[in-house]
Order: structure tokens, then C-alpha cells, then sequence
């Protein structure tokens, strides 16, 4: 198993799930544990080595989505919270803009520190399953 500091895959994550899927993509080498992040929107001025995305040695990170951790998680949240706001919150993601209406109507509801909890546990779940898949150790960074 190849190991990787828990806060630096997360950044990667995050940035790699940042805008639509293939936008930003992260990836991490599986000899050496380091993270790559390349971006069509962003100029990030970082050496990127010449066969990231087609050497076995690489791994791409998944986007949110590949792990249900877009909408499907929000009408999970919505189910179990809002029940009573579920069609509604389903409507929203059928347009534009879902996630800002999304978080809008948990604030004025009042479980919007809830909703980012939720959030939390289910991606961390999430990626540390995926991490297991792959043979990658996340392991916490030293106390400071």
C-alpha cells in the first residue's frame, strides 16, 4: 500500500470534484504516494509529469459524483431531515443552481450545520473505502 497524507488527498478531492466532472482531475502516484492536480480552467504552475494520464503508475482520483456524493447524497440528506421538502429539493436539482437553492433551504430550516456534517462522514466513508480498493494508506498528518 502506497501512503498518502489524509489532509493532501482530501485538498486533491475537493479540487478534483470542484466543478464538473473531467474540469479539474487529480491524480496520485502509485509508487511514490505524491498528488498531481490538472486543471482546463485553472493555470496551476505545477510540474506535471509527462505520462500522468496514460502510465499505470498514476491513478485518477474520483470526482464526487463517481462516489454519490452530488445529488444522490443531498436527497439522501433531504429524505432523512426534510422529508416533507423532498419533491421540492428533487425539483432543484433538475436545473441550474441546485446546490445554492439546496443550501438556502437547509439555512432557513435551520440544518445547514447538519447538512455539512452529513456531508462530511459520507465522503470520508466514501473515499477511505476507495482508498482501500486501490491499496492506497491515508494516513493523518503529524500533530502540528
Amino acid at each position: 500500500m502506497v501512503p498518502v497524507k489524509w489532509s493532501e488527498f482530501i485538498e486533491a478531492f475537493e479540487f478534483a470534484s470542484s466543478g464538473a466532472p473531467l474540469e479539474s482531475r487529480a491524480f496520485v502516484n502509485l509508487d511514490t504516494g505524491s498528488l498531481h492536480l490538472i486543471s482546463d480552467v485553472v493555470d496551476l504552475e505545477e510540474e506535471i509529469p509527462g505520462d500522468l494520464e496514460v502510465s499505470d503508475r498514476y491513478l485518477a482520483l474520483p470526482h464526487k459524483n463517481e462516489l454519490d456524493l452530488g445529488r444522490k447524497l443531498a436527497l439522501s440528506f433531504t429524505e432523512q431531515h426534510l422529508s416533507e421538502e423532498f419533491d421540492r429539493v428533487l425539483g432543484y436539482f433538475h436545473r441550474r443552481g441546485a446546490y445554492s437553492r439546496f443550501k438556502d433551504l437547509l439555512d432557513d430550516r435551520g440544518v445547514l450545520e447538519n447538512w455539512y456534517a452529513f456531508e462530511k462522514d459520507a465522503t470520508e466513508r466514501a473515499l477511505r473505502r476507495w482508498c482501500d480498493e486501490h491499496e492506497i494508506e491515508l494516513v493523518p498528518d503529524p500533530a502540528a
